[in-house]
């Protein structure tokens, strides 16, 4: 689910600097947005996935073409964002637009009616990405907890006061990376330790696990009783814009295909899944070969849990 998505240009120079005109080497433009990405590449894995959220006419046509899609077309138009991308070392520049307000009064109405419709034949839900201006932090919580309740494994991936009521949620995935982490918890997160420590009031309260990106440094993921930590022996150079929907798209087809989850598996493949795409340069796609050959490198290790839940 994308309630906010975007029009995603990639703009590659040889290196970015700031204050003079650049030479692009090449532009890209395409349907973007976190459950966008998160939609595609769950397709990329074989995995059927519908994409559904807010949308205007133009964006939700463009992205039937792609994608099995339901949009409620809701809003006046779809924002862009802007990666700048540099050949010489990898480096990426990102431009968010904020995007249009809301202004469809049965908007939110419409989007639960149709989620409802469909939680009978979902497996999994991920609600992902920023939202448009006009529409309540409750309503991703909202969602979250209905399908929670109708047996769908759920994941929030998203910052801001969105989260702090998601993770409200009993049952809930949370994915912050470690800034959206320390926002939402104000606590540090930069090591594992306090990573650990910040977590634990959430899976006090009842979500259900928490897992935690850290770039090149890899993943911690918390459930209520265990922790692991998981990273590639060495991280990969590229584009990481898009790596975390990478990862969600990963955990979200392990949670939906297992009834009990085998966390250090979920965690390999998400790490796997994340780096095969830093390797590509523009967000929502992944090398899959390169993941299979990733997947049996990473390395996963349990971790210690210290604190009111030992």
């Amino acid at each position: 689910m994308t309630l906010n998505p975007a029009y995603d240009m990639t703009y590659r120079v040889e290196h970015f600097e700031r204050g003079r005109a650049q030479r692009v080497r090449s532009v890209d433009q395409r349907l973007g947005g976190r459950g966008i990405n998160v939609t595609r590449v769950l397709n990329q894995l074989g995995k059927y996935a519908r994409a559904t959220g807010f949308a205007d006419h133009a964006f939700a046509a463009a992205a039937e073409l792609e994608m099995p899609v339901d949009f409620v077309h809701a809003l006046p138009w779809v924002r862009r964002t802007v990666v700048i991308s540099e050949s010489a070392d990898g480096t990426a520049t990102a431009l968010w637009e904020p995007g249009p307000r809301l202004t469809e009064p049965h908007a939110v109405d419409q989007l639960r009616v149709r989620v409802n419709g469909m939680l009978s034949d979902m497996s999994g839900l991920v609600i992902a990405g920023s939202l448009p201006d006009g529409v309540s932090p409750v309503l991703p919580a909202e969602l979250a907890r209905a399908a929670i309740a109708a047996g769908v494994p759920t994941i929030c991936d998203f910052d801001g006061p969105a989260l702090k009521v998601a993770a409200g949620v009993p049952g809930i995935v949370l994915t912050p990376n470690t800034e959206e982490l320390e926002r939402l918890t104000g606590r540090p997160a930069g090591t594992v330790a306090e990573i650990l420590a910040a977590v634990d009031p959430l899976l006090a309260d009842g979500v259900a696990a928490v897992v935690v990106t850290r770039g090149g440094a890899g993943m911690v993921g918390v459930t209520a009783t265990r922790a692991w930590s998981a990273a590639l022996p060495k991280p990969l150079a590229g584009n990481p814009t898009g790596a975390g929907d990478a990862a969600v798209a990963a955990l979200i087809a392990g949670l939906a295909a297992a009834g009990n989850p085998d966390w250090p598996e979920l965690l390999a493949d998400a790490v796997a899944t994340s780096a095969a795409a830093v390797v590509i340069p523009v967000a929502g796609e992944i090398d899959r070969v390169l993941r299979e050959r990733l997947l049996p490198t990473v390395r996963v290790r349990e971790l210690e849990i210290v604190g009111a839940r030992s």
